[in-house]
C-alpha cells in the first residue's frame, strides 16, 4: 500500500473541467473508514481522495437516527463544496439509518456498506452473524438485507457498544478487549455461525483478535474490501475514472487532527498531515425523518 499524503492544507479540489480527476469522498465517525481507505488504494490506485472523520461527534452507534441524519447532511453539503465525484459512506450506522433519505437530496453518487456486505455474506454462507454498533443492529438493516437476497439465510446480529470506543482509544492489545470481543461472539458462535459480518468499519482493526476466537471454518466478511469493488463498478459505470494523475489524500477531522493523527499512524504507517474543518450548521428539517426512525 502507497500512502497519499498531502503536503500542506489544501483548498478544495476544482476539476469541473475534468470531472474524473475530482475525488472521492470517504466518511466515517473516526479511524474505523481507514480500512475502506487502505483498500481503496488497493483496488483505485489511481484515485484521490478526502477522508472526513467526524471524531467530535464520535461515536456514533449510540446516537438517534435523526442525529445521524443530521450529521450526514451536513458532511455531504461540506464534501460537495469539495468537489467530489462520489461519496463512500464508510459508517454502517449511518448506511443503515440515513443512506436512502440522503440519496434523495444529493445528485452525486453515495454507497453504503451494507448491501454490498450482505451479497458477499450469502456467497459464503447461510448461518450469518453480524458485530455491529448497537443503532445498526438495532436497525436490522443487515438482516433486511441479507432476507431480501436468500430468504432462507439464517441471520443473528449482536450490538457491540465497547468496540469503537476501544479501537478509538488505541486498546488493542489490552487483554480487557478480548474479553469483550469474547462475550460479544459468545451468542454467535452458540448458534454455529459459519460467516461473521463486520458491521462497521473500526471492526477490522480488531481482527487479530476476534480470529483468535472464532473457529477456522468461520469465514469474515470485511465491508470495506466490497464496498470499494462497488465503487470501482460505479465509476466504470458514469466513466468517471481518474486517469490524470493522483492528487494527496487529505484528511480532515471535525475534531483534535493531532489525536487522531497520532490514532491513525499504525494503520497508515506514517503520521498523517490533518486538518480540522469546522462543518457548517445547515438545517434538514425537510427531509423526511421518519423514513429513518
Amino acid at each position: 500500500m502507497t500512502l497519499k499524503l498531502n503536503s500542506s492544507s489544501q483548498a478544495a479540489f476544482t476539476s469541473r473541467r475534468e470531472p474524473q480527476r475530482s475525488p472521492i469522498g470517504i466518511f466515517d465517525s473516526g479511524v474505523g473508514g481507514l480500512t475502506v481507505l487502505r483498500e481503496l488504494y488497493r483496488q483505485l490506485p489511481n484515485e484521490s481522495v478526502i477522508y472526513f472523520a467526524d471524531t467530535a461527534r464520535l461515536p456514533y452507534g449510540m446516537r438517534s437516527a435523526a442525529e445521524i441524519l443530521q450529521f450526514g447532511f451536513e458532511i455531504l453539503s461540506w464534501m460537495v463544496q469539495q468537489d467530489v465525484k462520489m461519496v463512500v459512506m464508510a459508517c454502517n450506522t449511518s448506511d443503515a439509518l440515513a443512506l436512502e433519505t440522503l440519496r434523495s437530496e444529493f445528485e452525486l453518487p453515495i454507497l453504503g456498506l451494507i448491501l454490498p456486505s450482505a451479497r458477499a455474506a450469502v456467497v459464503q454462507g447461510r448461518r450469518l452473524g453480524v458485530i455491529a454498533t448497537p443503532a445498526t443492529a438495532a436497525s436490522n438493516a443487515y438482516k433486511k438485507a441479507i432476507v431480501e437476497i436468500v430468504p432462507s439465510a439464517q441471520v443473528w446480529q449482536v450490538g457491540c457498544p465497547e468496540f469503537v470506543p476501544l479501537v478509538e482509544q488505541n486498546r488493542l492489545q489490552d487483554p480487557y478487549t478480548s474479553e469483550v470481543a469474547r462475550q460479544y461472539l459468545e451468542p454467535l458462535l452458540k448458534q454455529r455461525i459459519d460467516t461473521l459480518i463486520y458491521g462497521c468499519t473500526h471492526y477490522p482493526h480488531l481482527e487479530p483478535i476476534l480470529r483468535e476466537i472464532l473457529p477456522a471454518t468461520v469465514s469474515c466478511v470485511n465491508p470495506a474490501v466490497h464496498v470499494v469493488a462497488a465503487a470501482a463498478r460505479e465509476l466504470d459505470l458514469v466513466g468517471l475514472n481518474n486517469t490524470l494523475g493522483v492528487r494527496p489524500t487529505r484528511f480532515c477531522v471535525s475534531g483534535c487532527p493531532q489525536e487522531f493523527a497520532r490514532t491513525s499512524r499504525q494503520w497508515l504507517g506514517c503520521t498523517p498531515i490533518v486538518e480540522k474543518i469546522n462543518l457548517p450548521t445547515l438545517s434538514c428539517r425537510s427531509l423526511p425523518l421518519s423514513s429513518v426512525e
